[in-house]
């Protein structure tokens, strides 16, 4: 079944598609009779039936359940390459609910503002396609970049904060002993983070976590993070 979002709310029994959305269904070659989903801005899911062309009529309403009751945001150190399309894909798949770039002292990848504006706009772009795919009841932001002094100081919002670094820490089952309605991660580029950062982030609340013995690629560590996050609070 097709998996729309919808900009606006859905106040009557009728939805036409529009811009992005009308143009996924011709792709789609969406027929009348078909039924496809579509969610709101509030996380109502709608299951419509395509009536002609790109109108559809609302068939049956209720809140979008898809969503991991944990609200999950990524810091992530910017890496090489292409890399962070990967990791905003995956991520999202995955349920994150937020990811902030960041530029942080290791960093090799360090584009300037144009292009970090471009860039985030695909991200963007991929963070819908993704949350299309895995049925999200949400699309999750991708923030714009900051610096890691920044991102520590925003990571204190969050209940619980996760600095997974590669010189070890506790078990992420340790640090999630209560349950917290927001967690924090932390995950570097491909040359880690500097002692200084992992010194700030420990004097914001943050918490260094161990992945295991084996040092991971900057894009696989988020994706093992998620994942552990996501199974130790009963995501999974």
């Amino acid at each position: 079944m097709a998996w729309f979002f919808s900009e606006t709310e859905i106040p009557s029994d009728t939805y036409l598609l529009t811009g992005d959305n009308a143009k996924h269904a011709k792709v789609l070659r969406l027929r009348a009779g078909e039924e496809v989903t579509v969610v709101t801005p509030k996380g109502e899911q709608c299951s419509c039936e395509v009536v002609e062309g790109d109108a559809l009529r609302v068939l049956r309403r209720k809140p979008c359940e898809n969503e991991p009751n944990v609200y999950v945001t990524l810091y992530q150190a910017l890496p090489k390459g292409d890399k962070m399309d990967y990791i905003v894909q995956k991520c999202v798949e995955l349920g994150v609910s937020r990811i902030v770039p960041m530029l942080t002292s290791r960093c090799v990848s360090r584009p300037d503002e144009k292009s970090l504006r471009k860039k985030r706009e695909r991200w963007q772009k991929i963070a819908l396609q993704a949350a299309m795919q895995s049925r999200r009841g949400v699309i999750p932001e991708v923030a714009d970049c900051v610096s890691f002094r920044q991102a520590a100081e925003l990571s204190m919002e969050n209940d619980k904060t996760v600095f997974f670094y590669e010189l070890g820490g506790e078990s992420v089952k340790k640090i999630l002993t209560d349950a917290p309605g927001s967690i924090g991660i932390f995950i570097g580029s491909e040359g880690g983070f500097d002692p200084s950062e992992v010194e700030l982030a420990v004097q914001n609340g943050g918490k260094t976590a161990t992945l295991g013995k084996r040092i991971l690629r900057a894009e696989t560590a988020p994706l093992a993070a998620m994942s552990i996050i996501m199974y130790q609070t009963d995501n999974f």
